[in-house]
């Protein structure tokens, strides 16, 4: 991607290390991670089914929704300066260009658009939503509006996952701004209620919806922006198929506890975004998906 040109976000913290608790909006997950651990099919599916229910119930606002819970930032201290490294400064870039892309499309629609903020952290930190840890990957907290990001997942998912390129690490950041936006439109509340009255099993179906439609949204910002090269979009396909529910379970995997998407409906999505660069186009919660 083209991005040298631009100054990095300022609306960017750097947490450092350190802190306790968990919850957001992930892009996979603490799963990928549980599965390089060699843990057999039914822990993960225990876990899973743990980590479900404290995304839909833990305290804040959105999906994790239902509670009183104030936020509860950490800014970080003068030792700690954000965008300082060449992972961080590349996602400062991705982030102000979807300041920019996300900007011009409420500004069509009269509206004005108000960013979240990229939290950098090591390891663990403190969120609004409680404890942000690299096991669980990059995540959006509704409650203080903000991305996590641990950049060490960068190279999780090159290293393991085998979708590198500038685009796939684009790709991670832009699919937590589309959190961002279900925040601001009340998408994400209204699932978080329909949940709360559901299934299990339908209301894993509605995250996947969520979490497709955020897919889509990167995609419409990668279009938007101006700034693909040859190869960018094929790169962040190749991210969206590697971390498919379908594909991280393996062999033995149970579409009912998916809360993701498989790999082909996240890559469909992630493409829908790109051809069209149209949210309207991003309704993943009529019909098929």
């Amino acid at each position: 991607m083209r991005l040298d040109d631009l100054d990095p976000s300022s609306n960017v913290d750097d947490l450092g290390g350190g802190g306790l608790g968990g919850g957001g909006f992930n892009l996979l997950g603490l799963l990928p991670l549980l599965l390089g651990r060699g843990l057999g099919c039914g822990t993960i599916g225990i876990i899973a089914i743990i980590g479900v229910a404290f995304l839909m119930f833990s305290g804040g606002g959105g999906l994790i929704g239902g509670g009183s819970q104030a936020p509860t930032t950490q800014q970080g201290s003068a030792q700690n300066v954000p965008c300082d490294t060449a992972e961080e400064l590349f996602a400062c870039r991705v982030l102000k260009s979807t300041e920019q892309v996300w900007g011009q499309i409420y500004a069509e629609q009269g509206a004005r658009y108000t960013p979240p903020r990229l939290r950098f952290y090591q390891d663990q930190n403190q969120s609004g939503c409680g404890v942000a840890q690299a096991a669980m990957g990059p995540f959006y907290c509704p409650p203080d509006r903000g991305v996590y990001l641990d950049t060490n997942f960068f190279r999780e998912l090159s290293q393991r996952f085998g979708a590198g390129g500038d685009f796939a690490q684009a790709y991670v950041v832009a699919h937590e701004v589309g959190h961002h936006i279900q925040n601001l439109t009340g998408k994400a509340e209204a699932v978080s209620r329909a949940q709360q009255t559901l299934p299990k099993a339908e209301g894993n179906a509605q995250s996947v919806r969520l979490e497709l439609q955020a897919d889509c949204y990167a995609g419409v910002w990668a279009k938007r922006s101006g700034r693909m090269e040859p190869g960018d979009i094929e790169e962040g396909l190749r991210a969206a198929e590697a971390i498919g529910d379908d594909r991280l379970q393996g062999n033995r995997a149970s579409p009912e506890s998916f809360t993701h998407g498989t790999s082909a409906q996240r890559a469909y999505w992630l493409k829908r975004g790109y051809d069209t660069g149209d949210p309207a186009r991003c309704d993943t919660f009529s019909g098929t998906i």
